[in-house]
């Protein structure tokens, strides 16, 4: 999406440029989610054929994020089967991390209603600043907010809030690169903020490391 800066396009029109900039690298990198102790867990993360996967070992498992035009589908991969993750686990942590599948699924991407807040810059980035209330019974959040790169398409950060307005989580790029004229994450940080004082309780940390070349 190419926009010039102070020209507000439609939300459904960021969103979708943001639901085709997720699947656009066809590639896998080394990655962990990794806790404020240091404790890491190791993840191979690829995007193939329009499917983004998240590859864990011990146990073996991976999590298939498949985007589409109207909706997203989260799968699971174990033991030689593969499952669509129902609403009913929505609300589960991936790996004892504070990542749960909804937030891995990024559903909120497909949310009705958005409407543009403005322009901020994030991270030195110009972004186009969202809001969406989440669907009635359809998610643990009650709305959130998302920046998203007026250039790349990228999510920047997202804020998710709970059914009474107060902030609950938030998702952060630390820092990203260029690779081969693509956008590239390197770190995002994910924060649970206790909703009655709005400070953090938990941190976990997404770290992008090196490319798996093929073969």
């Amino acid at each position: 999406m190419s926009v010039a800066w102070g020209e507000s396009p439609p939300a459904e029109q960021i969103l979708r440029t943001a639901r085709e900039a997720s699947l656009q690298t066809e590639a896998a990198y080394r990655a962990e989610l990794e806790d404020e102790e240091g404790e890491s867990v190791p993840l191979t993360i690829s995007a193939r054929d329009g499917v983004v996967s998240y590859a864990f070992t011990d146990p073996a498992q991976t999590i298939q994020l498949v985007l589409g035009p109207e909706s997203s589908e989260l799968r699971e991969v174990r033991d030689g089967r593969t499952v669509t993750i129902r609403a009913a686990r929505y609300a589960e942590v991936l790996r004892g991390t504070n990542v749960t599948f909804e937030d891995l699924s990024l559903r909120l991407l497909y949310w009705p209603r958005a409407r543009v807040l403005g322009e901020e810059t994030v991270r030195t980035r110009r972004t186009w600043k969202l809001e969406m209330p989440a669907p009635r019974g359809d998610s643990q959040y009650g709305a959130a907010r998302v920046w998203i790169d007026q250039k790349s398409g990228a999510v920047m950060q997202i804020e998710a809030y709970d059914p009474a307005g107060r902030l609950v989580k938030r998702f952060e790029v630390i820092s990203a690169q260029q690779r081969s004229g693509r956008w590239m994450l390197r770190t995002m940080r994910v924060e649970s903020l206790d909703p009655a004082t709005g400070k953090p309780t938990r941190r976990t940390y997404l770290r992008v490391r090196d490319e798996v070349k093929a073969g």
